[in-house]
């Protein structure tokens, strides 16, 4: 993983770590080694134990190590807003195609 400008926020690392550990535990529920993982991911090794060990890795690598889990779907849909509280109550809502920034300096009511 390539090094930012910025530097990883804590509640990013926090993240990472929870995640790294919930994806071992789902390889050792399922009585894979990391190598099967690595494998069945198309990926290697050291790509697999980066995320184990909080390190991060590509979205797609990820995703790829979910599927080999068995996890995909349940990761995908952890991130629906629909099944959010705010998506739920504002699901009638047509969503803008773009968002852009407004002035502060105009008033945003009657829109």
């Amino acid at each position: 993983m390539s090094k930012s400008a910025t530097p990883t926020p804590p509640a990013v690392t926090r993240a990472l770590t929870a995640l790294g550990e919930d994806v071992a535990t789902w390889r050792r529920l399922r009585r894979l080694t990391s190598a099967q993982v690595a494998e069945r991911a198309g990926l290697s090794r050291s790509t697999v134990a980066s995320l184990e060990n909080g390190k991060g890795t590509s979205l797609e690598n990820t995703l790829r190590i979910a599927r080999a889990l068995g996890v995909l779907d349940e990761l995908a849909a952890s991130i629906d807003p629909y099944a959010t509280d705010v998506g739920r109550l504002r699901s009638e809502e047509i969503l803008p195609k773009r968002v852009r920034q407004s002035d502060p300096r105009t008033p945003t009511h009657g829109r």
